[in-house]
């Protein structure tokens, strides 16, 4: 009687269950690690429900308004700031001053209490980042945040992982701009040759250094 299976299967045999040994230790390994770099877990893309419905797209992109009238420290200190209620009705006590949209905002500003919004960028108690020294070495708000000016809801747009901020560090030639161009949504230098170019030079002048040293974030 002929055998069921030739001698080689056995080998074939061997050879696959390896296969699989290989391919379910790599996904233990490989899965999570995708995983904690998806959008599902850095919880991009998701708008951040805020206790008054404020659209950056309208204050941004239609108004004009500057970034750091509303984030005045940005320029300053590590924190970019949140306003208090009193710089919201510089305008909002003339325009749409009665509108019930924004009660919340006349009650923190007579109760002399503080809206409490919700954050969108977090990073962890670890890791240490200074608003100020970026935006004075010509990194644009647009670079970090996205296009702040089409979201009706702001989100989390970067993954803000150790691997993307490592990006930057390395080689700031690819995102660095003039300063007085920090907080255009629009600009751009060209395409990428003409912005590794300014980026050269930008970085001689601004007298920046790539900063991979594990000090320089955890400290």
């Amino acid at each position: 009687m002929s055998l069921l299976f030739k001698p080689w299967t056995n080998t074939a045999f061997r050879v696959a269950l390896v296969a699989l040994a290989l391919a379910l230790g790599g996904g233990v390994i490989a899965g999570p690690m995708l995983y904690v770099r998806s959008p599902l877990y850095t919880q991009q893309q998701d708008p951040i429900d805020q206790p008054v419905q404020f659209d950056h797209r309208h204050h941004v992109g239609d108004e004009g308004i500057d970034c750091r009238y509303c984030h005045f420290t940005v320029e300053k200190g590590p924190f970019a700031g949140i306003p208090p209620t009193s710089v919201c009705l510089n305008c909002h006590s003339q325009v749409w001053n009665k509108s019930p949209k924004l009660a919340p905002v006349r009650e923190s500003f007579f109760a002399d209490r503080p809206i409490v919004w919700n954050k969108v960028n977090k990073l962890p108690h670890f890791v240490y980042f200074n608003h100020s020294i970026h935006v004075a070495k010509g990194v644009g708000c647009v670079t970090c945040h996205g296009r702040i000016d089409q979201m009706a809801a702001v989100e989390k747009w970067a993954p803000l992982t150790m691997g993307w901020c490592l990006d930057c560090h390395r080689e700031p030639e690819r995102f660095l701009r003039p300063r007085e161009e920090v907080v255009s949504m629009t600009w751009k230098a060209g395409g990428d040759k003409e912005q590794f170019a300014l980026g050269a030079r930008l970085k001689q002048e601004y007298d920046v250094h790539t900063r991979t040293n594990c000090t320089t974030c955890h400290r």
